[in-house]
């Protein structure tokens, strides 16, 4: 892969404000590229930081020949297929609907606990 189609994955951006004596200000990170940590004055800032760093670890790493790390998420696309008893299926629909949300929705929420 060459730095155009990294830069085009959904990497983990990682923010904070922070306040302290200095001031008032944000800290992030990109989760995957443990480089890649920078600060900014206000959000916009920060994030042209962030990619700047994640610029420079992806550049470095591919001149290098490291592997460069990927998200998590690019390797899922968000959806399984479960098959269900139909009597399951009738219980966890009504239920969404006692609950007044969506069946996805209500199993996302049972499958989150």
């Amino acid at each position: 892969m060459k730095l155009e189609d990294y830069l085009k994955l959904p990497y983990t951006y990682v923010i904070k404000k922070v306040k302290d004596e200095t001031g008032e200000y944000y800290a992030g990170y990109i989760e995957e590229i443990y480089e890649a940590k920078t600060v900014g004055d206000t959000i916009d800032e920060l994030y042209e930081n962030l990619r700047e760093c994640l610029i420079l670890g992806v550049e470095e790493r591919l001149k290098d020949g490291e592997e460069v790390p990927v998200p998590a998420a690019a390797e899922y696309s968000g959806k399984f297929m479960l098959r269900i008893p139909k009597s399951l299926h009738k219980y966890l629909a009504e239920s969404a609907k006692n609950e007044g949300v969506s069946l996805n929705q209500y199993a996302l929420y049972k499958l989150s606990k």
